[in-house]
């Protein structure tokens, strides 16, 4: 590989930014493309579905073989609150590939006893999101219910182009909340982005079918996150 290209890789893979290297078998030349770059004709359709798949392959075009050897980040799932529904969450997001960490300010919940291997953050969520912010390649599920913490992380997970934001309540809590964020300065089409009332509609009603709820529409949003990526692309360009 061109010492430029490893270089240029490492560096967004690092940045935990999509990249793919695309090798011209016929002449053995390397090219990196950051997720987002233009690409023109069936290449280019060949490569956002590399990204979409997050799987490496050959492709023939106009009698041309290249090398799709994508390289995306390891999805990552933050959750705000350490409640019960954060506890059936766990273990489901370990099996599913998903690195989890959760952040929670309320000593009491916030426990390594109650969440034993996991990365657990008892500080408030601003604080912790400005040393680890937040990226297209994560999800962000707001269970606690307090506004005071909740409403940091939900701020940061739009700012960042987060592939999935959700949020515990009820519709009038969200109205709430709506209205709270458009304060901040939030436009209707950002907000309506954030999941509430969290999870896919399966009719879950213990923490832990909540859970199985929450993680089953993240990784579907994860799944059909070219949009969203597209669109935060475009917003810091």
């Amino acid at each position: 590989m061109d010492p430029y290209c490893l270089k240029k890789l490492n560096a967004e893979r690092q940045a935990r930014r999509a990249a793919l290297l695309l090798t011209d078998l016929g002449d053995g030349r390397d090219r990196v493309i950051k997720e987002g770059d233009p690409v023109a004709g069936l290449l280019g359709d060949a490569v956002r579905q590399a990204f979409l798949s997050g799987k490496s392959s050959l492709v023939e075009i106009e009698g041309r073989s290249f090398f799709l050897n994508v390289h995306v980040p390891p999805p990552r799932l933050v959750v705000i609150g350490a409640v019960h529904i954060s506890q059936a969450l766990a273990p489901m997001a370990k099996i599913a590939g998903y690195d989890m960490e959760i952040i929670d300010p309320r000593t009491a919940f916030a426990t390594p006893e109650r969440f034993p291997d996991i990365k657990l953050f008892a500080e408030w969520p601003q604080d912790i999101l400005e040393q680890r912010p937040l990226d297209p390649y994560t999800a962000v599920a707001v269970v606690t219910h307090d506004p005071k913490i909740d409403d940091q992380a939900l701020e940061r997970a739009l700012q960042a182009g987060c592939f999935y934001v959700g949020a515990l309540g009820s519709r009038k809590t969200h109205a709430k909340r709506v209205e709270r964020l458009k304060a901040l300065g939030f436009s209707e089409d950002e907000i309506a982005l954030i999941h509430s009332p969290i999870g896919l509609d399966i009719g879950a009603a213990s923490p832990a079918e909540i859970a199985v709820a929450v993680m089953a529409e993240v990784i579907k949003a994860f799944r059909a996150r070219g949009l969203q990526t597209a669109r935060h692309l475009e917003k810091t360009a």
